[in-house]
């Protein structure tokens, strides 16, 4: 977030070395999309996406969420353009006697990457591992969970075979009950499977977490059974560079997929 917060406010803006690194390591990567997570304001979007386009990097198609979380926004960044906006910004469950709102809702867009193929995009940040006093921090991102869970269900229900990516920072692990549940039941047609992705030494963590000390996999990309067929899975990486520290407390996860729907595999005779 590079505008100054609000005069009394706990939230600290991104220094601007750390705006350079993330615009460096990502001009390295080149994506053609570019899913975020803790976005600041509307005109901090703007001002990434010229910092990119002056280095190299031009997605002059974006998406932003505004959801109950002021500071910390979902964004979305392409080459290519957005041809369905769907977002999830009023999202509400119920957890004792308090109705809370999911955070920072669901980005949902569809992008058209080539004429017969078009990708849709799911982006969630579920709540933190931050006590809050509003409630139980894990039940919290249990229920954000379980409603994305839910939104995914309903974009399969109209349209089984679309080309679904779920992706974001899940705040938990894969063992975890909120990953499961936004998963699904494995087996199930609905189910999204996790896409591997390492770093060039073959470590799959993607954020540090300094008071622990602890290093863990908490950002994932999900793939619908539509999709998986696309995903080149041994493309698929996690940046390895020394400097990504520079840059975030989290690695970018880079997912590699063929545009053009792959054809089933035939069923073998019996």
């Amino acid at each position: 977030m590079a505008a100054p917060p609000p005069p009394g406010s706990p939230e600290k803006s991104k220094p601007d070395s750390e705006i350079r690194a993330a615009v460096s390591i990502l001009t390295q990567i080149r994506p053609d999309i570019l899913g975020l997570c803790e976005m600041g304001s509307a005109a901090d979007l703007e001002a990434l996406q010229a910092r990119l386009r002056d280095a190299g990097l031009d997605l002059p198609h974006s998406e932003y969420v505004r959801a109950a979380d002021t500071s910390r926004h979902l964004a979305l960044l392409s080459r290519f353009p957005i041809v369905a906006r769907n977002p999830a910004a009023g999202r509400t469950y119920l957890l004792d006697d308090d109705l809370l709102p999911v955070q920072r809702g669901f980005l949902d867009v569809s992008v058209e990457i080539a004429e017969k193929y078009t990708l849709r995009l799911v982006g969630a940040h579920l709540k933190s591992r931050r006590e809050v006093p509003e409630a139980d921090q894990a039940l919290m991102r249990r229920n954000e969970a379980h409603l994305l869970r839910q939104w995914v269900d309903a974009a399969l229900a109209r349209e089984p075979q679309v080309n679904l990516l779920v992706y974001g920072d899940f705040n938990d692990t894969r063992d975890q009950p909120s990953v499961r549940a936004v998963k699904g039941v494995r087996g199930a047609a609905g189910y999204l499977a996790e896409i591997p992705a390492a770093d060039d030494a073959g470590e799959r963590w993607t954020h540090y977490y300094p008071e622990a000390d602890e290093y863990s996999r908490i950002d994932f990309a999900l793939a619908s059974k539509g999709l998986l067929p696309e995903v080149e899975e041994a493309a698929c990486f996690l940046y390895g560079g020394r400097d990504w520290s520079a840059a975030s407390d989290h690695r970018p996860v880079t997912v590699v997929i063929r545009a053009s729907d792959a054809p089933r595999p035939r069923a073998r005779a019996k």
